[in-house]
């Protein structure tokens, strides 16, 4: 590296990739920003904020070096941030031409590639042999929106090689941005992933009428279900109270800024899966999520942990089934 900082290239124009810039300008003279829609490009270099996303926060233009090549800024980057939803992640992945092997990279997405039924981690180690120890994980408990407003947030930045966790950390790090690091690379993805089905959760039973004190057993019955689930597909030493699992799991299940929550209260309200995406300018990872996490628990055979919660959001999103009924039967098994 030539410069006194690494250079970091972020992958994504949505909120949470927007944040993310905004907290590494905090730190470094310059970031390589790439955006998919040229137009978002020029609307930015002219306005300098995004016109889609948290567009309170207003960027130097001297400190953004946007691109509409992905190439280009993985070649002008040393650490990259991807940040794309992982619907799409694979689209971008096949763009790419350039060389990853030299390159750090971390994930601050939250759900599953959909094509290989991994996460975003382990599937730049099976499909590019990019080692574990050159992969990260960013999750929170932190909203993009925020982040925006500079209120206190906290990160926590997950890598099998602490040094470059704690590297990728000091340029996160902000007088509003407190950074936590972990070995739990597995772990920390998955609650990242999870939280957004369990947030969908919450939305349906809000939207179907059930009070706080529901509310309050489901988010407890899914840390618990949560825990089940992590440990089945990795397992080793970890709190789960810790705030990669709980506190991420609580500010997405009742934050008024989720997504995910804001998906499923409007389905708990009738709206049906498609005529809510289409109400939605964001979006849910959480229904991706669904149907992938739904598949691997088929995987863990007779050990297989009991996901009672996950199987519900999944009976109401993709089996069309009726949520009144579905959660109903739902309330019966928690406790």
């Amino acid at each position: 590296m030539t410069n006194t900082h690494p250079n970091f290239g972020v992958i994504g124009s949505g909120s949470w990739a927007t944040a993310i810039v905004k907290m590494l300008c905090e730190n470094v003279p310059d970031v390589n920003w790439y955006i998919r829609k040229q137009e978002v490009i020029d609307y930015i270099e002219k306005e300098h904020h995004n016109p889609n996303y948290l567009s309170a926060v207003e960027f130097d233009p001297k400190q953004i070096k946007l691109s509409s090549n992905i190439n280009k800024v993985i070649q002008e980057s040393d650490i990259l941030i991807f940040v794309v939803p992982s619907a799409f992640l694979k689209k971008e992945l096949d763009k790419i031409t350039t060389d990853l092997s030299d390159k750090l990279i971390f994930s601050a997405i939250k759900g599953i590639v959909p094509e290989s039924q991994l996460l975003v981690g382990e599937h730049f180690n099976k499909e590019y042999n990019i080692p574990f120890e050159k992969i990260g994980v960013i999750t929170g408990p932190c909203h993009a929106e925020e982040v925006a407003l500079e209120r206190l947030s906290y990160l926590t930045i997950a890598c099998a090689d602490e040094g470059h966790a704690n590297t990728l950390a000091q340029y996160l790090s902000s007088e509003y941005i407190k950074c936590n690091v972990s070995e739990d690379i597995i772990g920390t993805e998955y609650a990242a992933v999870l939280k957004n089905i369990y947030a969908i959760a919450a939305g349906i039973a809000h939207g179907l009428g059930y009070g706080d004190n529901f509310q309050s057993v489901l988010m407890s019955n899914a840390i618990r279900e949560m825990k089940r689930f992590i440990k089945k597909c990795y397992a080793m030493k970890r709190n789960i109270n810790d705030s990669a699992y709980l506190g991420d799991l609580l500010v997405t299940g009742y934050s008024v800024f989720s997504r995910n929550r804001y998906f499923g209260n409007m389905i708990g309200k009738g709206y049906t899966v498609k005529s809510a995406q289409m109400e939605m300018s964001m979006v849910a990872e959480g229904y991706y999520a669904t149907n992938s996490a739904y598949e691997i628990s088929k995987t863990f055979g007779n050990k297989k942990a009991k996901t009672p919660i996950i199987n519900a959001v999944y009976k109401v999103l993709y089996e069309k089934k009726d949520p009144k009924k579905v959660f109903e039967k739902l309330a019966d098994k928690l406790n």
